[in-house]
């Protein structure tokens, strides 16, 4: 968090006493974005989650006692977090704290004694509810199944499970442990510290650990009767794939055809844009009628079935692993630079397909530009600014990878790809704007490359080309029907 400026209104003299120390104050309610005012929360830094729970897939309870670990920004009178259940207690430095509600998902805390700024906060918050009930920002975003449930969204998600500081400029590392009925399993992020362990007659406890700094609206959980594999990948990476027991054989077969790639996909993908930044890769299939799109969750994406319903489909671990570099290990700094994850993440199937000989990035690129006419949602919506309704439309995804192309056509590849991992390496493991992106392509490019970005970031109309590159209609490339297939779905967060 950076110092605010204090700036005086004349000299000071000499005869002028030292300002006195202002008095705690509360922390704001929110992070500052300007697409949701009141996600996060100001006044603290979190450094990590100890989620504990227990969950009962045929009532959905669930109960729980999160331990936030953080560092006040301020000194801090009172502060807030983001969260739905209902809470039983909080502990704030060893001494209960009282609390009470604001608007639909905040929890207003005042602990017994003011934390000064820089000081240490450990928040242990009790709870207990029923997610599926829950209701905020006009929906329910925890999602019951016949045998468990999935906390998958984006950009709400955490709110339903977890209390915290909700925004991606707030990273952590996390802990997630979860007691379930034994034959039912329990899948986060990262690795698991300790196998599945029975901890009373008939419960069996799941432990997850993410060691890299991650968003909470990244951090997932999904229960239920799933096949889990392990692997690890040439360098020993861990590798955790799950598939739910409820899809059929034929969902069963694509999925897995799919998923079982993701170490190959991801080192490919590391060739492209540095190094993989976590300490365990994957992904999730959940039940048929679950989840409608896939999302990048940190180290395992969570995929919908409906994916697989036409057989293999490498498009979407291409772009939701992409994902893990852009968007995961760097994040938007606010919600409308969403460009930056998913015009990135569409790019890289473009790539995929380049690599595979199923039509080339330029291929795409002019199917694309011919497809869609004047007045199409694609051209009216400005990607570097799409609006909280279009926030996952085509103009975010296809026009923000379309953008990338032209960036590549202007700088070249070899520019284009160290832009690229220069993006990831500086920004690793923190967040990003659509601003300091561009200045970066101009830095390395040497290029004055603004009317590029003006046109295809910013400006809500076709931008016109150069020259037509083709004067006919070109012919769909190969990869599309499995692309649009896919953007379809990632278009339904």
């Amino acid at each position: 968090m950076s110092a605010t400026a204090l700036t005086l209104a004349g000299a000071a003299t000499p005869a002028q006493a030292t300002p006195a120390h202002a008095a705690p104050a509360p922390g704001g309610p929110g992070a500052g974005d300007t697409y949701y005012p009141d996600y996060g929360n100001s006044g603290y830094d979190v450094g990590h989650y100890d989620i504990r729970l227990r969950y009962t897939p045929a009532t959905d309870r669930l109960t729980g006692t999160t331990t936030i670990l953080a560092t006040a920004t301020q000194d801090l009178s009172r502060f807030n977090l983001d969260f739905l259940l209902d809470v039983s207690s909080i502990y704030v430095n060893n001494r209960p704290a009282t609390f009470a509600r604001e608007g639909d998902h905040e929890l207003v805390v005042t602990p017994a004694r003011t934390i000064a700024g820089g000081g240490a906060m450990t928040v242990v918050v009790q709870y207990s509810g029923v997610p599926s009930t829950e209701v905020a920002a006009g929906f329910t975003a925890w999602t019951r199944t016949a045998d468990g449930a999935v906390a998958v969204g984006e950009p709400e998600i955490a709110w339903w499970w977890y209390p915290s500081n909700d925004h991606p400029t707030d990273k952590a590392t996390f802990d997630v442990s979860v007691a379930v009925p034994t034959g039912v399993e329990a899948i986060s992020n990262g690795t698991m510290p300790r196998p599945p362990v029975q901890e009373s007659l008939g419960w069996t406890r799941w432990s997850w650990r993410s060691l890299k700094p991650q968003a909470t609206y990244l951090t997932f959980l999904t229960v239920g009767q799933y096949d889990v594999t392990q692997d690890t990948t040439a360098d020993g990476t861990p590798v955790y794939n799950a598939y739910s027991q409820l899809l059929t054989p034929e969902l069963r077969e694509a999925a897995q055809v799919s998923v079982e790639r993701t170490a190959e996909i991801t080192d490919w993908e590391s060739t492209l844009f540095g190094p993989w930044p976590f300490e365990a890769r994957g992904g999730v299939v959940t039940p048929p009628g679950t989840l409608g799109f896939a999302l990048e969750n940190q180290t395992r994406p969570n995929f919908a079935s409906s994916f697989f319903r036409r057989g293999a489909n490498t498009s979407v671990v291409v772009h939701e692993n992409a994902h893990q570099w852009f968007g995961d290990s760097v994040s938007v700094a606010e919600w409308k630079n969403i460009w930056l994850n998913e015009g990135f993440a569409s790019y890289a199937e473009w790539l995929w397909s380049e690599k595979n000989d199923e039509g080339s990035a330029q291929d795409l690129f002019d199917y694309l530009y011919a497809r869609y006419p004047a007045d199409a949602p694609i051209w009216t919506t400005a990607p570097a600014d799409p609006g909280t309704d279009r926030l996952f439309g085509d103009a975010v995804y296809s026009r923000g990878a379309m953008t990338l192309h032209q960036l590549r056509v202007a700088v070249g590849d070899d520019t284009f790809l160290e832009i690229l991992r220069t993006w990831t390496a500086e920004h690793r493991y923190g967040n990003g704007t659509t601003e300091q992106f561009t200045a970066l392509a101009e830095k390395l490019s040497g290029q004055d490359l603004d009317a590029l970005f003006q046109a295809w970031l910013f400006t809500p109309a076709k931008p016109v080309l150069a020259a037509a590159t083709k004067l006919t209609r070109p012919a769909m490339p190969r990869s599309w029907p499995e692309i649009s297939q896919t953007h379809e779905l990632l278009h339904k967060h």
